[in-house]
């Protein structure tokens, strides 16, 4: 085992203008069977956040059997070789601990939190159902009905299936995002118990497992439970990632045409191609974003909320993850009103490409970052936990954290305006909107040569 020398807190110095950020110290080791165990150990309030995250996540999902990952996370507690789902649940009750299971894009997070007296039971109950489900067969259907209900009821709420019909039309069939992490309705009738199994068996494997713990304990101690819990888990074969590969294919700007007739709002995505977690532009797109559509006080939402009123909310996402992602403004509007706003975010987006960002915006997003980030990821046990497996999964180093500040002093107005330029618009645009086709058909042809409309009741969000 060795140890990561890192720094207990953030702290101004008196040499130093500014804060800067760093870790509290950890130790990290690789078990026998392949598993990397992290421990962060951190006096102050009783309490220990455990996290094991599992290499692959939606990417890892057979392309037909979308949601797969997803809904073997939720069965993890519903029985094991000595527990029933109610027992699992009456044991966690009895020590007041929480234990939550989800898969995004490229891991499954099980995370647990429990008082540090409970350490014993809290992790007996963790590694029973990390690497120990039974998968019983009416708990499977159970949870499929429930998962293929809650994937048709999903298009009552527009806001949400935009957002949705927007990753899976942008993205493609072909792309292991153009599938919802948690399936829909259709690729949900394809699984069952055997291949729920078959998906565990595959990946909850050593060498797929990422075991952090951060909180109050003794390292020595929450080493000895820890390793002797996982290092059961077989070595298993590592996940091979998939390599990175551009949204679908396009010979222009797409749109997509939900039609929903009840609808009295439009909920609209525009977005183009962006960056990975570890692509070289990230930090400075961090910053643009912000001042884009990425805090209230941005201009997008000044324009489309506060100056006009067209909504209620407008915003922009830069993602981040294993593969590249997207740069995307989304918002809603009145029906009447769709061409309108859909013009000023496009107007607004286009005044950032031609004038850039300001020195003094410039510093007033460094700002709110530097403000911002320690409260938001780094102050709790859980936080801490988080962000050292996130350091894991993509193989990053402590600079990530350590030298945030500093990377995020060291971007000039250049980069930030060249940044702009290169990932802020470029290329062509792929359009959503979800709301009453009839009334807004004629009008948002003029965004795009490639119009696709289908109905809201279509089953599933794939497009053809």
């Amino acid at each position: 085992m060795r140890i990561v020398p890192f720094l207990l807190a953030a702290a101004t110095l008196a040499a130093q203008p500014a804060p800067q950020v760093r870790l509290p110290q950890y130790t990290h080791e690789v078990l026998a069977n392949g598993a990397v165990l992290d421990l962060m150990p951190r006096k102050g309030v009783p309490l220990v956040s455990v996290l094991v995250l599992v290499k692959g996540g939606a990417e890892s999902d057979p392309a037909e059997l979308a949601g797969l990952s997803s809904l073997t996370a939720e069965l993890l507690r519903r029985g094991t070789p000595t527990r029933t789902a109610d027992r699992f649940s009456e044991e966690l009750d009895f020590i007041g601990a929480s234990f939550s299971a989800r898969a995004d894009t490229q891991s499954t997070t099980i995370a647990t939190e429990f008082m540090s007296k409970d350490a014993e039971r809290a992790l007996d109950l963790l590694s029973d159902a990390v690497l120990h489900p039974t998968f019983p067969e009416e708990e499977a259907k159970k949870a499929l009905s429930q998962r293929i209900e809650a994937s048709k009821s999903s298009k009552d709420s527009p806001q949400p299936a935009a957002s949705s019909y927007f990753q899976v039309f942008f993205f493609g069939p072909r792309h292991p995002y153009g599938r919802l992490a948690s399936g829909d309705e259709l690729s949900l009738k394809r699984i069952d118990r055997a291949a729920i199994a078959a998906q565990h068996a595959r990946m909850y494997a050593g060498r797929n497992l990422i075991i952090v713990a951060a909180g109050d304990f003794d390292p020595a101690e929450m080493r000895a439970k820890l390793a002797k819990a996982f290092a059961t888990a077989p070595a298993g074969n590592a996940y091979q990632w998939q390599k990175d590969q551009p949204p679908a294919d396009s010979s222009g700007p797409r749109l997509l045409l939900v039609d929903k007739p009840d609808a009295v709002q439009t909920y609209f995505w525009i977005g183009n191609a962006g960056i990975r977690r570890t692509d070289p532009d990230r930090i400075p797109v961090w910053i643009v974003n912000t001042l884009f559509g990425g805090r209230f006080t941005s201009l997008l939402n000044q324009a489309l909320r506060v100056d006009s009123g067209l909504t209620y909310g407008a915003s922009s996402r830069a993602e981040t993850n294993r593969l590249t992602g997207r740069i995307a403004l989304f918002s809603y509007t009145r029906t009447d009103s769709t061409i309108q706003a859909l013009d000023l975010a496009l107007e607004v987006l286009k005044r950032l490409r031609e004038k850039g960002i300001s020195s003094e915006q410039l510093a007033s997003a460094k700002a709110y970052l530097k403000g911002t980030f320690p409260s938001d990821r780094l102050e709790t046990s859980d936080q801490l936990a988080g962000a050292l497996g996130e350091i894991e999964l993509y193989g990053l180093t402590r600079a990530d954290i350590d030298d945030l500040f500093a990377r995020i002093d060291a971007v000039s107005l250049e980069q930030a305006n060249e940044v702009v330029r290169k990932h802020f618009g470029a290329g062509d645009l792929v359009f959503t909107l979800v709301g009453n086709a009839a009334k807004i058909r004629d009008g948002v042809k003029k965004y795009a040569p490639q119009v696709t409309e289908i109905p809201i009741a279509t089953p599933g969000y794939q497009v053809k």
